[in-house]
């Protein structure tokens, strides 16, 4: 079913392997809302294919997510997509800090 609802444009990426991030992302950012005002010191994170695509692991970053895991032949680019990610949620941060009057 899923190429044939990629075809009608019903979803854009297979989202066994990709996060639908307005509804899912969604639940997500509750969760880590949630989750981090009850217990500050929580670690969230998710698992499986999930964890190893790209553009998932970018929207976990900043969501606020500890980790990701995934399976072993995924974890050379979920590392470099990770790193890339850090890289890119440091850098609004600075940013931020930089417009209200941060260093």
């Amino acid at each position: 079913f899923l190429p044939e609802y990629k075809a009608q444009g019903i979803f854009e990426q297979d989202p066994f392997v990709s996060l639908d991030q307005e509804g899912v992302g969604e639940l997500i950012r509750i969760a880590v809302e949630r989750g981090r005002a009850t217990r500050p010191d929580i670690k969230l994170g998710i698992c499986g294919e999930h964890g190893g695509d790209p553009a998932s692991i970018g929207f976990c970053e900043a969501a606020g997510l500890d980790y990701v895991s995934c399976s072993p032949f995924r974890v050379p680019i979920a590392r470099l997509a990770a790193a890339q990610a850090a890289v890119r949620e440091s850098a609004k941060r600075s940013a931020a800090s930089v417009a209200v009057g941060g260093a």
